[in-house]
């Protein structure tokens, strides 16, 4: 608490000093007064998309003090009012842009001009042409964008490390990932869903090498467009990717004692056709130590409860991994209105997990309340594997329409996505506290294979009527299919002579899931101050599920109206806007939720999906304030959502077999109150500082089990870098979290740090990066407690998370400055995702 305390003061004094950047901005210099005013737009030359919030500046004729300034909104558009007439020249201007003045007569009247359209500008470093550095939080009206390719503490990390300093998300200690206290998020990478993502989260996270990643984009009110998304928002991973003319790549190393890896990519373009490639290899190990206690109660006749029996549980464990990711893209640009792309993307991934597991249980005597009339004692020698296979393969078309209609646009996409996961464990019992003595009594093998198969046909077209009103309209069909085989033989050593296949416990499982989408959203602004979007979704959902073996067969169908509104007010100064938001979503449960398959590795515990699962309905509402400058940005929050029928994770005793059971049930109302603030700051030329802190109250009431859960709860990180000349740089990062609640759980927070210090070679196209992380002590112990009408249990998850590691990368080729085209990716965003346990 003495390093979180430390870092919520530093986060602290950030917000004011941003604030007095704020004040202390220029106000539109005086000039003499008119009736004239100019209207316009800036466009990016290359993407012909709207360059959000660019500088227009009105000078004179000659002279450099400006006359009137204003700052263009989120679609690039911008307004000079009260002007005078006569001949001026207009300054645009925007970060990673070349400055464009154009020459303007003011008139007596509005004029309205021809859209402005600026150029990236670019920089050669050696052989390699790279584009201007970006900022490593960027605040956008409707995400925060967190550049990861501009932090040196990334390189040779993973997804997992890079989502723990993004801002409003936070990462706990199993590897779960929260967006502002909920983990109802949905995570996409290019805009896409990945089979690497469908089945456990938390495993997937680590298989994503940082060196891969360019940005991690958060939007926290999905507008119509995207696929029904649940409570908290979505989380979109943008991986590297090149679309100039010319050829470049790079090679990479890092070696660590977490992570090790070799990465590269090779990427060229020659006029119409390009290639985009990347190859990694990796492996990573992550020790941990955990135990936990229980206490097992029975009802009695004066209405308290009386001691059951009790639970001591003890295991040592380390999960070792390793894998692979490979991506491959060609794209095809036969005309600037038209763009072909094909891609497909691949990996594999396998751990294993060998653990020694120590567990005692003594019941108590009924008729001696406090003796113990049964002591079961015994060790387990388990060793846990799972491999994933997964691939994407993606095509899709892209039609602009030119300068003339620079907004309009028409794509049709195509996805197929599968992921094949194989979970298994053996375990060998022994009647003695350790596994290195005592006779051998009990045996078991489980196997576990799950399918999860998705085909999506998308199509979306963007119409603009004015400048200032767009209609966006499009129609989408995604078809799930999803199984699981799962078996578990039992051997018995003193009564039977081989394993027996246990028919309770051994089925197949199969899953279909159809939905048919459709959505228009219309946006429009008025009085160059007030800009609406109004929007509405249209699904309809189609399942269908079996269990082999048994008359185990169900379906059903539901049609969701899923409205969304965003209204926003530019203030009156420069950059500044307030805005409110609403969207109603719905949340699917995925194969994670849905497996009946029983993991029974430890036998005090075990874990299953429910098929019987239905969706979530969550509604959100949220205002927020935003303002930027040279110095600084600034984001205040304030947000509500209430989620009906939420899926919940529950537990309950297993009086015959001395165990706990958990599951997932449509079982409470989830309703969350919120406030979060992010700024950002620049103290010197070549520093940055920026926080983010996050607080939400969380109630849960279950009527269902006649239970309410509630708790305040906190996070905040806080991210700084600092360049020492041409060839080193520094940056740190660190922040933490209180914990949080579930319906029947509340579990305690934690904190993290790291440094890390990067030295350019090679006239700069080499860097050599050293990081650390949780370097002052060896490990962290997460502690979490769980409490029913049957029992009540307190665990304990010890962590080794010290970690240092040593990277290189290397890059090579040329580019030459040349077009970029913006290409449609789908978005399947519309299912509830797993976490670090449970079905599988």
């Amino acid at each position: 608490m003495k390093h979180f305390a430390t870092l919520a003061l530093l986060a602290v004094l950030v917000a004011p000093t941003a604030l007095a950047q704020t004040a202390a901005q220029p106000t539109t210099p005086a000039a003499t007064k008119g009736t004239g005013r100019l209207t316009g737009q800036v466009l990016d030359a290359a993407t012909q998309k709207p360059v959000e919030y660019a500088t227009i500046v009105l000078l004179p004729a000659a002279g450099t003090a400006p006359l009137a300034s204003s700052t263009g909104d989120e679609q690039g558009r911008f307004e000079l009012k009260n002007l005078p007439a006569g001949s001026f020249r207009l300054q645009l201007s925007f970060v990673g842009y070349a400055t464009r003045i154009e020459n303007v007569t003011v008139t007596s009247q509005a004029t309205a001009l021809s859209p402005f359209t600026l150029t990236a500008s670019t920089q050669k470093l050696g052989e390699v042409t790279v584009t201007g550095e970006r900022p490593v939080i960027e605040s956008k009206p409707d995400r925060l964008v967190y550049n990861a390719d501009q932090d040196a503490t990334n390189a040779g990390g993973t997804a997992s490390d890079i989502l723990r300093k993004t801002p409003m998300v936070n990462v706990d200690g199993d590897g779960n990932v929260q967006l502002r206290g909920t983990s109802n998020v949905r995570i996409l990478i290019n805009n896409k869903p990945s089979a690497m993502l469908s089945g456990n989260l938390a495993e997937a996270l680590k298989q994503i090498p940082a060196d891969q990643i360019k940005a991690i984009e958060v939007v926290t009110s999905p507008s119509a467009k995207y696929d029904a998304e649940g409570s908290g928002g979505v989380i979109n991973i943008v991986l590297k990717k090149n679309s100039l003319q010319g050829t470049n790549g790079s090679v990479g190393a890092t070696a660590g004692n977490r992570n090790q890896s070799l990465n590269g990519s090779l990427n060229a373009k020659r006029g119409k056709f390009g290639v985009n490639t990347k190859l990694t290899g990796f492996r990573n190990l992550y020790p941990y130590r955990s135990s936990t206690t229980r206490t097992d109660f029975v009802p009695s006749p004066d209405g308290e409860r009386q001691v059951l029996g009790q639970l001591e549980q003890r295991s040592v464990s380390e999960n070792i991994g390793k894998g692979g990711y490979g991506q491959v893209e060609f794209t095809y640009d036969p005309s600037p209105l038209h763009s072909f792309t094909l891609s497909g993307n691949g990996n594999q991934y396998q751990s294993s997990s060998p653990q020694e597991l120590f567990n005692q249980y003594r019941q108590t005597t009924p008729s001696a309340p406090g003796q113990f009339s049964l002591d079961t004692l015994y060790s387990r020698d388990i060793v846990q594997q799972f491999q994933f296979r997964n691939y994407d393969l993606n095509a899709g078309y892209t039609r602009t329409f030119g300068e003339a209609q620079p907004r309009r646009e028409w794509s049709v996409l195509a996805q197929h996505t599968q992921n094949r996961n194989t979970q298994e464990y053996s375990l060998d019992q022994y009647h003695a506290a350790d596994v290195q003595k005592g006779p051998l009594e009990y045996q078991e093998r489980s196997h576990n294979l799950a399918r999860n198969t998705e085909t999506t046909l998308q199509t979306d077209y963007t119409h603009p009527f004015s400048p200032t009103s767009t209609l966006e309209a499009g129609a989408k069909t995604i078809r799930r299919t999803v199984s699981s085989d799962y078996s578990l033989d039992t051997l018995l050593t003193r009564v039977q002579p081989d394993f027996v296949r246990s028919v309770r416990r051994s089925n197949a499982f199969d899953y279909n899931q159809n939905v048919l989408a459709a959505y228009a959203t219309y946006g429009f602004t008025l009085d160059s101050v007030y800009n609406f979007s109004l929007g509405a979704r249209l699904e309809r959902t189609d399942i269908r599920g079996e269990f082999q073996g048994e008359n185990g067969r169900f379906s059903n169908d539901y049609l969701n109206v899923l409205p969304n509104l965003s209204v926003s007010r530019a203030l009156g100064k420069p950059g500044q806007t307030l805005r409110f938001s609403y969207s109603r979503r719905i949340q699917r449960p995925q194969i994670y939720y849905l497996n009946p398959y029983v993991n029974q590795s430890t036998p005090s515990s075990i874990s299953y999906g429910n098929p019987n699962l239905s969706p979530e309905i969550t509604d959100s509402y949220e205002l927020s304030y935003g303002t930027f400058g040279e110095k600084m940005s600034l984001n205040v929050s304030t947000y509500t959502r209430r989620t009906g029928n939420s899926i919940e994770e529950f537990n309950r005793y297993n009086e015959e077999l001395a165990r706990t059971e958990t599951t997932f049930g449509n079982l409470a109302t989830n309703t969350t109150f919120g406030l979060g603030l992010y700024g950002s700051w620049k103290p010197v030329q070549g520093w940055d500082i920026s926080s983010n802190l996050n607080t939400d109250y969380t109630r849960i009431y279950s009527a269902a089990l006649s239970r309410t859960s509630s708790r305040l709860n906190g996070s905040m990180n806080l991210n700084t870098s600092l360049k020492l000349g041409k060839v080193y740089s520094l940056q740190g990062f660190g922040g933490g979290w209180t914990g949080g609640v579930q319906l029947q759980s509340r579990y305690a927070g934690g904190i993290w740090y790291g440094v890390g210090v990067k030295r350019t070679l090679l006239k700069e196209k080499a860097d050599l990066t050293l990081n650390a992380s949780n370097f002052l002590q060896n490990g962290r112990a997460f502690r979490n407690t769980t409490e029913t009408d049957q029992f009540r249990s307190t665990g304990t998850w010890f962590q080794y998370n010290r970690g240092v590691r040593l990277s290189f990368n290397y890059r090579f080729g040329k580019l030459d400055s040349g077009s970029q085209r913006q290409r449609r990716t789908i978005q399947n965003d519309d299912s509830k995702q797993g976490g670090s346990k449970g079905g599988q």
